[in-house]
């Protein structure tokens, strides 16, 4: 990805965490287990969120995205497919996982590790850790209620938190991993079906069975290569631990899997049938959108009480008469367009919740202010016209936060698809401008607050500000998200076949930044940003 984005849904996510074998609470595991287990192979939880990307020297071109998983009603309709894959140390999980990533060939998919998920060692585990003493392998060595819950709310499309586990620490950094956007999830473990509630988010179980000869090579080459242990404590560790857990924990979970593939990552007849199913699977839960329909839902409706047009004041009017101009200068276009975009950000402020605040002036006398009553104030962004209307936020919001999403119109399907995003840590404390130049039939917007409240920002503390909305984009918007707040500068009452805004600015993004629009150009339509 350009240097500019960093993207809240994920990276590489290393996690291990780990418990002492002996008696827990194990009511919730299906095998019934008395003993413990032992160390395994260090995977990564990562996602395949990236979309496909022609690079050129100049440009990054985003060429596939994550088209709508919600409905017109901005509700998820569709959770997420979630493969479990199981099976012991050493079997083969990850390398079937990321052949299976790379057989879907399609973009938001996720790969979860269990080893995110081992619980920190106390002083005196981590002693019996450096000695090879430790059972890593048994069920109480992970974390399921937090693997239930994050688990649970990513195949629910929201955003995740994920642990760091230092393996050398055995603890959590202090830094954790965000994941979103998961059309797919594949989540592999040693104990991926040990926990009753973690099947039940399963939609599909597949077992990889190798033989042991084999995963006992593997153990001995990763750690001898990779970990600097000698042959006898590698083969202690395997007798003492690892054996005796894939017998008691892990093997007889076998039965409850859908698919069993032998040989692992060397099973590509396996992996072929695996993929077709999931390919059939998201197929079945596409999502069809309408816009047509979207077009004529609302017609003749009031307009909703959330929306606040700014006043139209001779200058609103004469500085709206300069930028739907078509002959207006390029320079005319950008200077016109800042004025509106400041007068609209202030508009904007007004909407946010405040507090008496008493402070004292210059002569000594109490004045009875106003002061901003909230944690802070971020505003993101719908590139590339949204991020025209930043600077007349940083002009009035000191030290304010900008996130950015990327979404562009699917030329085909005419659905917005969502490219990229980053935002800022911490937002869903946070009160959000969501800021777009010009909304026609509100997909893009739509989209862009859906992603807001999957990172659990809260709906009534979102503020969507555009220069230029039509009648219907006010409509879809207040209609899915009722209690955000709309704020523009003025309304038109139409769009027409193609869903541009009559009468309309034309393409905001093209006449500011001096760009050719294609002949088919959308107002919504968000073209590749400048980094």
């Amino acid at each position: 990805m350009a240097s500019g984005f960093l993207q809240s849904s994920l990276g590489e996510v290393w996690m291990p965490r780990i418990m002492h074998g002996g008696e827990g609470s194990l009511d919730r595991l299906l095998p019934s287990v008395s003993t413990g287990l032992s160390p395994r192979k260090r995977t990564t939880s990562q996602c395949k969120s990236e979309p496909p990307l022609l690079r050129t020297s100049k440009r990054t071109i985003y060429t596939a995205g994550r088209p709508p998983w919600y409905n017109e009603h901005g509700t998820q309709s569709k959770e997420a497919f979630v493969i479990g894959l199981c099976g012991g140390s050493a079997s083969g999980k990850t390398t079937v996982a990321r052949k299976i990533i790379e057989a879907l060939d399609v973009p938001w998919v996720v790969l979860l590790s269990m080893d995110s998920f081992y619980k920190v060692l106390s002083q005196d585990q981590q002693i019996l850790a450096a000695s090879n003493d430790y059972n890593f392998d048994h069920p109480d060595a992970f974390d399921f209620d937090l693997l239930t819950h994050t688990l649970r709310k990513l195949k629910q499309g929201k955003s995740v938190k994920i642990p760091v586990y230092d393996f050398t620490t055995h603890g959590r950094q202090k830094e954790w991993k965000t994941v979103y956007g998961a059309s797919v999830i594949i989540f592999e473990g040693i104990m991926a079906f040990a926990d009753k509630e973690l099947l039940q988010l399963l939609d599909m179980k597949i077992f990889v069975d190798t033989d042991s000869d084999i995963r006992l090579v593997r153990r001995l080459r990763r750690d001898i290569t990779e970990r600097g242990r000698d042959i006898e404590g590698v083969i202690k560790q395997y007798n003492k631990f690892v054996k005796p857990a894939f017998e008691q924990y892990i093997e007889p979970t076998m039965r409850l899997a859908d698919i069993v593939v032998p040989r692992g990552g060397g099973n590509m007849v396996a992996i072929d049938l695996i993929v077709q199913h999931v390919h059939s699977q998201l197929e079945e839960r596409k999502l069809r959108w309408d816009m047509a329909a979207l077009a004529s839902a609302h017609q003749a409706q009031p307009l909703p009480q959330t929306l606040s047009v700014l006043e139209s004041t001779p200058q609103v009017r004469g500085m709206h008469t300069i930028i739907r101009n078509k002959e207006t200068s390029r320079d005319e276009f950008i200077f016109y367009s800042k004025r509106l975009m400041r007068l609209l950000i202030e508009r904007a402020l007004s909407f946010l919740p405040s507090q008496v605040h008493i402070v004292q002036t210059p002569q000594g006398e109490d004045y009875e202010g106003r002061t901003f009553h909230g944690k802070r104030i971020t505003g993101v962004s719908i590139l590339r016209a949204g991020e025209t209307m930043e600077p007349a936020l940083r002009a009035v919001c000191k030290d304010v936060r900008i996130g950015k999403i990327l979404i562009q119109t699917n030329q085909d399907t005419g659905e917005p698809e969502l490219h990229y995003l980053r935002l800022p840590k911490d937002i869903s404390e946070d009160h959000v401008i969501l800021m777009d130049c010009t909304v026609s039939t509100g997909a893009a917007a739509m989209m862009a607050v859906r992603v807001l409240l999957d990172h659990d920002v809260q709906e009534d503390k979102i503020l969507l500000v555009s220069l230029l909305m039509a009648e219907m984009g006010v409509h879809s918007v207040a209609y899915a998200f009722p209690q955000v707040k709309i704020i523009t500068t003025a309304v038109d009452k139409k769009v027409n076949d193609l869903f541009h805004i009559i009468p309309g600015i034309g393409n905001f993004g093209d006449r500011y930044f001096g760009t050719d629009a294609p002949p088919d150009w959308s107002d919504e339509e968000m073209d590749e940003p400048s980094y």
